[in-house]
């Protein structure tokens, strides 16, 4: 499938996005294409249930179910200025009679925007500068990873009026590993690098390198310890912070999936892991069975070690550095769940259960 650079206009002709403010409208579009369906191709089948809106721009798409064909809807028609079948999940498909070229929109971003439009006063332009013209590119990334629709409207609202613009230069430390947590950060523009400082190597093992939309300072502020690595930037860059106390009530809670033993075996039996988030040698001496050990400081490097489609319950002696893991894991758009308390409040830590 071919996609082509929205026009705005074409984006405003629809329902309910005709709706949008501008600014609103003009993030949205930046997120959005056009793509072409070749005849004969499915664009969803009856049962589907991906939550995407779906919109015709020219070309016809029939509409069936197993019965057969129900009605066909055209670009440009009256009829095409409303979403394809959007109730999921879907109750019939849809396939294209010729080529077709239609444009595919996050329903859940669209849901927030909407959202906001109808019970606050957010427009992108309040919080960008005119120095900085793309200042809603970060704000439509955070908006499209899944964590962020767990937060009500009104948080988000609340957490981009209260942030702070920071301006940092190349090499800048914006945090050092060590020092306490007082903020959250949201990169804007530039780069950055993420290190740990170890005995065996003062200058710093390498984690992760960030760029626009990415996010850090979370663990510290979550599990209220010291910084575990310290973030440089590798360019001049522009950054927005959100304060310790905004960032627990707004962000922290709304976020966190808190579970007892009882309801994280019930994860865990459905297909789940548990995820032990402790140092190797605090694993080693003792962990549940099956559990997949990684070290709360190297989640962000071995992302990649996990599953999109399981649910991880994660796990360490308190809850505190479990709580910090599953925020990252969530932000990230994974299923994570926190053991209420952790091990050393339960007796889930059995001689059964224990290393040999």
């Amino acid at each position: 499938m071919e996609e082509k650079a929205l026009d705005i206009a074409q984006l405003k002709s629809f329902s309910p996005l005709d709706g949008l403010k501008a600014d609103n409208l003009r993030s949205l579009a930046k997120k959005t294409t056009v793509r072409e369906l070749s005849p004969g191709k499915l664009l969803f089948k009856p049962g589907d249930s991906d939550k995407r809106t779906y919109y015709v721009i020219s070309g016809s798409m029939e509409i069936y179910d197993d019965e057969g064909v129900l009605s066909s809807v055209t670009g440009g028609t009256a009829q095409a200025r409303n979403p394809l079948a959007p109730s999921l999940p879907r109750r019939f498909g849809a396939r294209a009679v010729d080529t077709v070229r239609y444009i595919a929109i996050d329903s859940d971003l669209l849901d927030v925007m909407l959202t906001w439009d109808q019970t606050g006063s957010y427009e992108v332009n309040e919080l960008q500068s005119t120095e900085d013209g793309g200042a809603d590119d970060w704000m439509t990334t955070l908006l499209q990873t899944k964590a962020f629709h767990r937060i009500p409207p009104a948080n988000i609202q609340a957490i981009f009026m209260r942030m702070q613009r920071a301006n940092y230069g190349a090499k800048d430390v914006v945090i050092k590993q060590g020092d306490e947590g007082d903020f959250f950060y949201v990169i804007v523009s530039g780069r950055c690098a993420v290190t740990r400082e170890t005995p065996l190597n003062k200058e710093g093992i390498k984690l992760a390198e960030l760029g626009m939309g990415d996010t850090f300072g979370e663990e510290a502020l979550i599990s209220e310890a010291k910084r575990n690595a310290t973030v440089t930037m590798l360019t001049e860059g522009t950054l927005m912070r959100l304060g310790k106390d905004d960032f627990k009530t707004l962000m922290n809670e709304p976020m966190l999936q808190w579970v007892t033993f009882d309801q994280a075996q019930e994860i865990i039996s459905r297909g789940g892991k548990w995820l032990d988030v402790r140092l190797p040698s605090e694993y080693q001496n003792t962990h549940l069975d099956d559990a997949v050990n990684i070290p709360l400081y190297f989640i962000r490097l071995k992302l990649s070690m996990l599953e999109k489609d399981t649910s991880y319950v994660v796990v360490c002696d308190t809850g505190r550095r479990s709580s910090a893991g599953a925020y990252i894991l969530s932000e990230r758009g994974y299923d994570a769940y926190v053991l209420q308390g952790g091990l050393s409040r339960t007796d889930v830590i059995t001689p059964r259960r224990k290393a040999e």
